[in-house]
């Protein structure tokens, strides 16, 4: 039983850091190369990682146009991100500016070939995955001096915290809880059933005697 609650404590914290990596706000500092719209096939695995359709006809339909932004890494890595509105549904990021942050994206547009590219903060949540076509999807962006500047990621941090104090909460509730209600309960019925197990112990000393004596 110690193996299975210990996997089932493992899984279930690995999937709170899967939900919390993906939500939680994150920064990239890149040079944005094009901007592009484009038709998006969804299917059953990948459709859950994209935002919900904004109208009724959009839901009924298997693809839809969407805005992305290409933009490459210092070190050349090429990162591609998406540009949807997230509205009030999940996550809570109540974007609804999708076609200004497009415009700003192109505006910032840097060749490969210049000296001193525009270097631009795209903030974003979400996944990239070239196997089941997830983009992360953009949120806001700002110009920045450099590749090199570092950014402090507070709202992620003030939102772990707020989380961790909850949880740290929650359990003090729940410990002193199982120690008032539960565990005078469950001792009770231990109680109760130590009688049972003492008479059920001696019908089998009994039963044991009894077997003896018949073998001899």
């Amino acid at each position: 039983m110690a193996y299975i609650r210990w996997t089932i404590t493992i899984l279930f914290w690995v999937l709170v850091a899967g939900f919390l990596h993906y939500t939680l706000p994150q920064t990239d500092i890149v040079r944005i190369t094009d901007t592009y719209e484009k038709r998006q096939d969804f299917t059953n695995v990948n459709q859950y990682f994209w935002a919900s359709p904004e109208t009724e006809q959009q839901a009924l339909s298997a693809s839809r146009d969407v805005f992305f932004i290409q933009a490459f890494r210092e070190d050349g890595e090429p990162m591609i991100y998406r540009n949807e509105d997230t509205g009030w549904g999940w996550p809570p990021y109540f974007k609804f500016d999708t076609a200004n942050l497009q415009a700003r994206a192109s505006d910032l547009i840097s060749k490969s070939n210049e000296a001193n590219p525009t270097w631009v903060a795209i903030r974003h949540y979400g996944w990239r995955n070239e196997f089941i076509s997830i983009y992360p999807n953009a949120t806001s962006l700002k110009v920045v001096t450099g590749p090199d500047v570092r950014i402090i990621p507070w709202t992620s941090i003030i939102i772990l915290i707020v989380l961790a104090v909850l949880f740290l909460a929650i359990f003090a509730r729940w410990r002193r809880f199982k120690a008032r209600r539960l565990d005078p309960v469950f001792d009770s019925e231990e109680d109760q059933m130590q009688p049972v197990d003492t008479y059920s112990n001696g019908i089998g000393a009994r039963l044991r005697r009894w077997w003896r004596g018949k073998g001899d």
